[in-house]
């Protein structure tokens, strides 16, 4: 009786560690399941994330192509003349199946070509486009010293030597930073670089680097042409330092600016504001009424994800060339 009793007692010990047991088991699938069914769904939002990108991407690449078209267009039509009234200065938007493309195309010569800076061998003093570059830098700025440095700095930066120019700067200045680095001794590729070149800190300190940037652009080369029909009254600061005048001056200019500018450079000269001036032929080199380079700035969203691209085409007798892209946000 005694026996029986205890094997019982023992059944139920065993019954009652068996479904401790089953329960742990269930517990752990349960918690497997739940981390699965998790990683699945993260999986197929990523890949869902991925495919609206890359959808967003092609969009991109669709309005670029299409610029392409209408700049071959362009340059086909109103080549001699181009200005701020044609269709390509307005803003675009299409909508397209679960998103839509927003792009702009701008004129990269309504800007102050930086790469311009470039001192020429063998030229003592300031050359004409530098002394143009401090006159934009003096609208901004008021501090003499700041400008010098800064514009001796993106001389040494772009020149091919590694001899610092009077209040520039070279190698040694770079390679005592903290994050060590060298000058480029190469021109600008981008506008963000402009960061690097010693003074600019001093600038942005000073609050006036935000402003400036939109009056400044890099270009694959290093002369200056700037369209007189696509500088807008915000860049009059442009026209003013290649002027050698005021920004009033340069704004008053584009104020009597022909709604379709000016069918030719020769019109502008004629202009009683500009003829009144003593320009040198440096001077009168630096202006058109035409545009080799422009920068179209896509926004293509789709389904959520957005995705920009920047690129910069060059108008030649060869057709409408991509010089580069730019993927990511503008600086």
């Amino acid at each position: 009786m005694t026996t029986n009793k205890t094997y019982r007692q023992k059944l139920k010990k065993q019954k009652g560690v068996a479904l401790i047991v089953v329960m742990l088991i269930v517990a752990l699938i349960t918690v497997l399941a739940a981390q699965m069914s998790g990683r699945l769904q993260l999986n197929v939002a990523r890949t869902l994330n991925i495919k609206a990108n890359n959808q967003a991407y092609w969009y991109a690449l669709g309005a670029e192509q299409f610029a392409q078209q209408s700049l071959s267009t362009l340059k086909t039509l109103t080549g001699e003349n181009i200005n701020l009234s044609q269709p390509w200065a307005q803003p675009f938007e299409y909508p397209v199946e679960g998103g839509v493309i927003s792009a702009e195309l701008v004129d990269m010569q309504s800007c102050f070509n930086l790469n311009a800076v470039r001192a020429a061998t063998g030229v003592t003093g300031n050359s004409p486009a530098q002394s143009a570059f401090k006159k934009l830098l003096e609208s901004y700025i008021t501090d003499s010293f700041v400008v010098d440095t800064l514009l001796a700095s993106l001389t040494d930066w772009i020149d091919e030597d590694s001899e610092p120019s009077q209040d520039g700067a070279e190698d040694p200045e770079y390679e005592s930073q903290a994050r060590p680095y060298l000058a480029a001794n190469n021109s600008l590729s981008h506008l963000s670089e402009l960061r690097l070149i010693y003074g600019m800190d001093q600038v942005i300190q000073l609050g006036a680097f935000d402003v400036i940037k939109n009056a400044l652009c890099v270009l694959p080369e290093d002369n200056l042409k700037v369209n007189v029909n696509t500088i807008t009254p915000e860049n009059a600061v442009v026209l003013a330092a290649l002027l050698g005048e005021t920004v009033e001056t340069g704004s008053s200019i584009i104020g009597s600016r022909p709604e379709e500018g000016f069918k030719s450079i020769d019109d502008f000269f004629a202009l009683g504001e500009v003829s009144a001036l003593q320009l040198t032929d440096a001077q009168k080199s630096w202006f058109d009424v035409t545009t080799t380079y422009f920068k179209l700035n896509t926004v293509a969203k789709y389904q959520g994800s957005q995705f920009r691209l920047s690129t910069i085409f060059r108008l030649d007798n060869d057709g409408i060339i991509v010089v580069s892209r730019e993927f990511g946000g503008a600086f």
